[in-house]
């Protein structure tokens, strides 16, 4: 079953407003000291939390708090792509994506998708590598997925899942991804996003 669509109310952070996605909230709120946020079902009641004082929501102890926000080091480049992948189930319907840090924007989606959490990530990156070497940019790429980072290095997607007719346009997207990895040759950094110090990655779905 999908999950049902959040709205995020950001009262203190970099830009106060009401969001649609987890991700989006979490670029406002990430080392903002003192940030108020909380989500809520509709946008109706979002828009109308928002208009008024985060207070209202603190006695309710509904408003939550960064008090030790984890933060990027110091001199992190933000000139780089975070790739990231969400299932619904596993396996179940799959989608991933590419968001670019300096601006937050999501530069390519995919999905959904029958498949596995695993697989999304696996594609997630040699999406990201084929766009860059298309539109001659190179940049590093981070994902917080050790498995895939590895099955990108060996050029293969080590997926246990079984090939049926509900998973054909899946297998075909993957022997199509290593194809492309067995035939290109590429420089851009490969990176493991860091999760326990530095928080979610940019490109997460937010369905913890």
């Amino acid at each position: 079953m999908a999950k049902k669509q959040k709205y995020y109310v950001v009262w203190k952070g970099v830009s106060p407003g009401v969001y649609h996605s987890w991700t989006d909230c979490q670029l406002q709120i990430k080392g903002y000291e003192g940030a108020l946020y909380k989500s809520f079902d509709t946008r109706e009641e979002a828009e109308q939390a928002f208009a008024s004082s985060a207070f209202h929501y603190v006695g309710k102890n509904t408003v939550k708090k960064e008090e030790t926000p984890r933060q990027l080091p110091e001199n992190f480049d933000m000139n780089c792509l975070a790739v990231d992948a969400a299932c619904s189930g596993n396996p179940g319907p799959m989608e991933y994506r590419g968001v670019y840090l300096l601006t937050g924007q999501e530069i390519f989606h995919f999905g959904p998708v029958y498949g596995t959490n695993n697989i999304g990530e696996f594609l997630a990156i040699v999406h990201a590598l084929a766009l860059m070497k298309q539109k001659n940019i190179n940049m590093p790429v981070y994902s917080d997925s050790r498995n895939a980072l590895s099955w990108v290095k060996q050029k293969k997607c080590k997926t246990k899942l079984e090939r049926t007719p509900k998973t054909e346009e899946l297998f075909q997207m993957i022997e199509r991804a290593e194809n492309w990895l067995k035939n290109n040759a590429y420089t851009t950094p490969l990176l493991k996003w860091e999760t326990d110090r530095w928080g979610e990655v940019p490109a997460d779905f937010g369905r913890k």
